[in-house]
């Protein structure tokens, strides 16, 4: 097979704070066709997780950083167009590490087989994919999520706090709560989600409403930002709780030094447990999650948002987003 052309992302320079465009080559270049064992695929969607962020960083962490020049480290779904690894064929529709790009030369054993008749292929990139399995582990195992539970969300709105959320209703959580940074989305978490209440940490004083809708503390806090929300949950734990660290949000663009919790003396007190955890410590129930989550999607009680943006060439503005909260549900790029 004859080179493929692929629009790629690659990383310039790391940055200090919030990327900017400036941070990011971006242009046409040449690829090889698959050797033995690996896969070429063309991509449809790109995922954008806050995850991305930390793999920017020169620092020692579960995956090596993103080297200079090298193109950006990101999830994607697409389409085969050449194979050289038996399992997969031309025209097949998978999933996994494509890298920002238009096209992608893949192992083969790193990929999933997908297929838009079962849901459509954003779905794999969402609560079918990393972000569902994500929320899936961390509320069923991390959370440990009982009937009865008082649970609250932060980044609720978001592409795994949203189904956090909902997971802890579908197990019998007595009341779950969300936060999120805007009116239309608390709204949402309410109306669209099922959260028995929402607060707009933007606009409401957290603690307080924590309290008000959180009367007898915190069973479980899945905690996607850290920061100042992370130190108001930790005051409203219940004896025995589980704070369950899946992100730090409001730390990653930190230009001096990540903020610590100065609450923790209530795990203490609460004889309570804060945990964090990576999806992959859980790869080898991905199937069965995998197939509950699909049960939950097809009987109409899970529920999920995404916000696609057209162009690969929007990546450093659409990369942002993630930070200013200017989405609802999962990030998307498409590419187009």
């Amino acid at each position: 097979m004859c080179a493929q052309h692929t629009f790629q992302v690659r990383l310039a320079s790391r940055p200090d704070g919030m990327p900017a465009r400036t941070h990011w080559d971006m242009g046409w270049n040449d690829i090889n066709g698959p050797s033995d064992g690996e896969v070429l695929v063309e991509t449809a969607f790109i995922s954008i997780d806050p995850a991305m962020r930390g793999w920017l960083r020169d620092a020692k962490s579960y995956l090596p950083p993103v080297a200079i020049g090298a193109v950006m480290r990101a999830g994607g779904v697409g389409t085969v167009i050449a194979s050289k690894h038996p399992d997969f064929r031309e025209g097949e529709q998978v999933v996994g590490h494509t890298g920002v790009q238009s096209h992608a030369l893949v192992p083969g054993d790193t990929l999933r087989k997908v297929n838009d008749t079962v849901a459509p292929l954003p779905t794999f990139l969402g609560p079918l994919g990393i972000p569902g399995l994500t929320a899936y582990f961390g509320m069923t195992e991390v959370g440990a999520v009982k009937p009865g539970d008082t649970v609250l969300v932060s980044a609720a709105a978001g592409a795994v706090g949203s189904i956090a959320g909902q997971i802890a209703g579908i197990r019998g959580a007595g009341r779950v709560v969300g936060i999120a940074g805007s009116n239309e989305k608390c709204r949402h978490l309410v109306e669209d989600l099922g959260c028995d209440a929402a607060i707009n940490y933007k606009t409401e004083a957290l603690g307080e409403r924590i309290r008000e809708h959180c009367p007898e503390g915190l069973d479980v806090y899945f905690d996607n930002v850290g920061g100042d929300i992370l130190d108001a949950a930790l005051a409203h734990l219940r004896i025995g709780a589980r704070v369950v660290l899946c992100g730090a949000i409001s730390q990653y663009n930190d230009l001096e030094a990540v903020r610590g919790p100065k609450n923790y003396l209530s795990l203490l007190v609460k004889r309570a447990r804060m945990q964090g955890f990576i999806v992959s410590d859980y790869a080898e129930q991905y199937q069965s999650a995998v197939e509950e989550i699909g049960g939950w999607l097809a009987a109409g009680t899970l529920s999920y948002r995404t916000t696609i943006v057209p162009g690969l060439e929007t990546f450093p503005e659409t990369f942002q987003r993630l930070f200013t909260g200017e989405k609802l549900g999962k990030l998307l790029i498409q590419v187009v």
